[in-house]
């Protein structure tokens, strides 16, 4: 299926949307460059661009004094996580703003930790990105607490089920899980998971780097305890973004330099906060927000995320199955028609990650390569020694770039 023929498709057509991103004019070795990368870090939008130069430019200051740029400061920090919320379905006074998911989750897992004792369990998945691990294994090793390691089916990419509900025990305090997998494109029920936490009395924190670009954000209907994003991955700047329950932020006990505010949401921000990127978040929201008709926000959005996954159903069934049909090359992850991302990552007989992700550059193809931080992926999948190429499908991703890619693939596969 084309994105064409997508039936009752509410979005801008793609090559509306391609005007908004300068990068996409960009050429290299002579040819207009493809971005495949996005599951790395999208192209940023003019939007976005706009709104961090017109902050820095005329109401760079920082926050709660007297004086109108600190004012104008805190109006457009306000509005910012105004968005944030209607992204998440959350309420302002529950999302909270930090350099990172990665900073984001260290920064938890301490203040979590400090309630828990000797022996607490903590679950994390083969699946996850490791920022949804490392975290959570340190603060077992300075607290003296168990970490159990849920299995993953190598060969459909998927979480075993059957393994994470026997993982549970009387002394579980949390469920670290992803909502899609950066390496495979898998989505994973965390509505579900979610619920055999709470049943356990643990808590959930969900890693949704990898899945907000591609599904509607959720927290209410996921009932998340924790939820952390990075907005790079949503067409925003370097900076990430934290919901928690409004009762679990004020009852953490997060280090804090006195006398800094120490009321949600603002006590898990530490220290002076990056605003231009906060405000580059918001403006990343506002544009999904654009994309859809729709009455509120919210709405907007709703309607947007629901249309870019399907078309990026569309895309990756077609780059799958046109990968599949190169003699050589293996596709990693659950095939089209399952609950997944637009993200195939795959190996070309005889030929490294390295090989194949300079091979593609040298045609204007860019797609990263290696591991991406899942290291235990790709462990398991039997690729530790030489990673995987990964290529991911975007807002701004065309049909004919699939073909390219695909095109120049089976050259590589040829030799």
């Amino acid at each position: 299926m084309t994105i064409s023929a997508i039936a009752d498709d509410p979005l801008a057509p793609v090559e509306e949307i391609r005007a908004r991103f300068p990068a996409l004019h960009r050429t290299y070795n002579g040819r207009s460059v493809s971005y495949f990368d996005g599951p790395g870090g999208t192209q940023v939008p003019t939007d976005v661009v706009d709104a961090m130069t017109n902050y820095l430019f005329h109401h760079n200051a920082n926050t709660h004094w007297l004086y109108p740029t600190s004012v104008e400061t805190d109006v457009m920090l306000s509005a910012a996580r105004a968005a944030a919320a209607d992204f998440l379905n959350a309420s302002s006074d529950e999302v909270s703003f930090g350099n990172n998911m990665t900073t984001i989750a260290f920064h938890v897992a301490r203040a979590l930790g400090r309630g828990w004792t000797a022996d607490d369990e903590i679950i994390v998945t083969e699946l996850d990105h490791h920022a949804n691990v490392a975290p959570w294994r340190e603060v077992a090793r300075d607290r003296g607490l168990v970490v159990r390691t849920v299995r993953m089916h190598p060969d459909t990419g998927t979480l075993d089920w059957a393994d994470l509900e026997a993982a549970f025990t009387p002394r579980t305090k949390l469920l670290a899980i992803g909502a899609a997998s950066n390496a495979l494109g898998t989505i994973t029920d965390v509505a579900a998971a979610t619920r055999l936490a709470h049943a356990a009395g643990a808590l959930s924190f969900v890693d949704a780097v990898h899945y907000a670009a591609h599904g509607v954000m959720d927290v209410r209907a996921w009932d998340c305890d924790f939820l952390a994003c990075s907005s790079y991955k949503f067409y925003g700047p370097h900076h990430g973004l934290l919901y928690g329950k409004r009762a679990l932020l004020e009852a953490l006990d997060v280090p804090k330099l006195a006398p800094a505010p120490n009321e949600a949401p603002e006590r898990l921000e530490t220290g002076t906060q990056n605003h231009e990127g906060i405000v580059g978040t918001g403006a990343a929201i506002d544009f999904l927000a654009s994309l859809a008709p729709g009455g509120t926000r919210r709405q907007r959005l709703t309607n947007a995320m629901h249309a870019l996954h399907a078309r990026g159903d569309a895309l990756v069934a077609q780059l799958w199955d046109g990968l599949r049909a190169i003699p050589g090359v293996t596709t990693y992850g659950p095939p089209p028609g399952s609950p997944r991302t637009p993200t195939v990552s795959f190996t070309v007989a005889g030929h490294d990650s390295d090989a194949v992700a300079t091979a593609l550059a040298a045609r204007a193809v860019f797609a990263s390569n290696g591991d991406f931080y899942a290291t235990t992926i790709l462990e398991r999948i039997g690729h530790a020694h030489d990673g995987v190429v990964r290529a991911g499908c975007a807002c701004y991703t065309t049909a004919g770039e699939v073909d390219r890619l695909l095109e120049a693939v089976d050259d590589i596969a040829r030799g």
